[in-house]
């Protein structure tokens, strides 16, 4: 099951507006989910920008490092990568 969170264009106005906390995220190409990750969200979000690894991101913030490592382990099982 996807991210429960609309699609949001990756660019620095996004990448700025995301919070400094674990999280699980989703990158994707016309609404199609390309890559699953975790870790503080804005710091990987630079990083995906950076190396262009989608247009369009969303994601959802965790209380903790295994919080965030799990739930992304999970979405990565559900979209099949």
């Amino acid at each position: 099951m996807p991210l429960r969170k609309r699609w949001q264009a990756l660019n620095r106005t996004t990448v700025g507006s995301a919070p400094e906390q674990y999280g699980v995220y989703e990158l994707g190409d016309d609404g199609e989910v390309l890559e699953v990750g975790w870790g503080v969200l804005r710091d990987e979000l630079k990083d995906a920008l950076a190396y262009g690894s989608g247009d369009q991101v969303r994601w959802e913030t965790c209380q903790t490092k295994a919080e965030a490592k799990a739930s992304a382990g999970e979405h990565r099982e559900r979209a099949g990568l």
